[in-house]
C-alpha cells in the first residue's frame, strides 16, 4: 500500500490538473457561446455572406446563426428585441435607435463603406432627365433612414426646391415607381438595380455626387459585449478573414454575392467596385453620424438631445484593436 506522504501529493497532482482541464473546458465553452447575427440583406453585407460561404465563422470558432433582414433598422429591431446579439445596420439607423429607447447599442467596427450605395431612380416618362426638374415632383423613399439623409443631402447639394416625399417600406418602392404612384425613388441596393430593371429604358439614375459616405457597421449592446467577449472576437476575426479573400478573389468574391441575393453577374461586379470592404472604425465615422444626429434633430425625427454631442459612446474601439490594431483610427 503506498505511504500517505506519496498519495498526498499525487492526489494533489490529479486535482490541479482536473481543475486546469475544466478551467480550459469553461474557457472554450465561453468562446463558444452562439451568436445570432441579424444580417442586412444587400451588397453591404459582404463580408458576412464571404465568412458563411467560405465557413470562416466556423473555422475561427465561432457559433454564428444568422437572420436576414429587409433594412439594417429592422435588424437593430431584432436586437433591440432580444432576438439578435448583433446586426449589420448603416451608421444612422444606430444613430436614431440610440436616439430612442436603445441607448445602449455600440458600433465595433465598419463592415462597408460606400458613397454610391444609396441611389436616385426616376422615370424620364416623369419628365425627370435632370436634377432641377424634381421639384415638387413625389418621391418615395423610406423615412428616417440613411436613404432620406441622402435624399435630403442630394437636395440641398443641387438647390432643387421642395418635393413630395412619400415615407414607403422599402420592398413598395420599386413597384411605386414602375406602376406611377411616385416620380422618383431614393433607395439603397439592391433594390435600385432592382427599380431599374423593372423600369428599363424609362428608368434614369440621376447623378450621384457623392454627397454622403455611408458606414454600414456592425452593432451589439453593451450587454452583447460583456457577455460574449470571445465570441466577438472569433467572429472579427472571421470577418477580417472575408475581407482578404474579397481583395485576393474579387471574381469570386463577384460570384458569392450573385449567388446569395439572386443577382445578375455584372450587378455584383458593380457592388465590389463600389464599396470598401475593409472591417475598421475610419475617422470620418463619427463627423457622419454627428451630422445626421443633427439632421434627425431639425426634421423632428429624434429628440434635440440626440443633436447635443455624446455619440462617441456608441463606438467601440476595443474589440476591433485586440484583433487589427492598425484598423482602427485614432481618436
Amino acid at each position: 500500500m503506498p505511504r500517505p506522504s506519496r498519495m498526498f501529493p499525487c492526489l494533489r497532482s490529479c486535482l490541479a490538473a482536473l481543475a486546469l482541464l475544466l478551467l480550459a473546458g469553461a474557457s472554450q465553452a465561453a468562446g463558444r457561446q452562439p451568436l445570432t447575427l441579424a444580417v442586412s440583406r444587400g451588397g453591404v453585407s459582404l463580408l458576412v455572406y464571404v465568412a458563411e460561404a467560405r465557413r470562416y465563422f466556423a473555422d475561427e470558432g465561432a457559433d454564428v446563426r444568422t437572420v436576414n433582414c429587409a433594412s439594417g433598422r429592422a435588424c437593430l429591431g431584432l436586437v433591440s428585441d432580444g432576438l439578435a446579439d448583433v446586426a449589420t445596420a448603416a451608421e444612422l439607423a444606430v444613430v436614431m435607435s440610440a436616439a430612442g429607447a436603445r441607448g445602449d447599442l455600440a458600433i465595433l467596427g465598419s463592415i462597408s463603406t460606400s458613397a454610391h450605395q444609396i441611389k436616385l431612380v426616376a422615370r424620364r416618362s416623369a419628365g425627370i432627365t435632370q436634377p432641377a426638374d424634381l421639384a415638387d415632383k413625389r418621391v418615395g423613399t423610406v423615412g428616417g433612414t440613411s436613404a432620406q439623409y441622402f435624399l435630403a443631402a442630394w437636395l440641398q447639394h443641387h438647390g432643387v426646391g421642395p418635393v413630395r416625399m412619400q415615407s414607403m417600406a422599402p420592398e413598395q418602392l420599386a413597384g411605386a415607381l414602375q406602376s406611377g404612384a411616385v416620380d422618383a425613388i431614393v433607395i439603397w441596393e439592391p433594390l435600385a438595380a432592382q427599380a431599374q430593371r423593372e423600369l428599363r429604358d424609362d428608368a434614369i439614375e440621376l447623378p450621384n455626387p457623392s454627397i454622403y459616405t455611408q458606414h454600414f457597421v456592425l452593432a451589439g449592446t453593451q450587454r452583447v459585449l460583456r457577455e460574449k467577449e470571445e465570441s466577438l472576437l472569433r467572429l472579427l476575426r472571421a470577418l477580417l478573414r472575408a475581407q482578404q479573400y474579397i481583395a485576393d478573389e474579387p471574381a469570386r468574391a463577384t460570384q458569392i454575392l450573385a449567388t446569395r441575393l439572386g443577382m445578375l453577374p455584372a450587378d455584383a461586379a458593380r457592388f465590389l467596385g463600389e464599396h470598401d470592404y475593409r472591417l475598421r472604425l475610419d475617422a470620418t465615422l463619427l463627423p457622419t453620424m454627428t451630422a445626421q444626429a443633427r439632421w434627425a434633430v431639425r426634421e423632428g425625427l429624434a429628440p434635440a438631445e440626440a443633436g447635443s454631442g455624446g455619440l462617441a459612446r456608441l463606438v467601440e474601439p476595443r474589440l476591433l484593436q485586440r484583433v487589427s490594431p492598425a484598423a482602427v483610427a485614432p481618436r
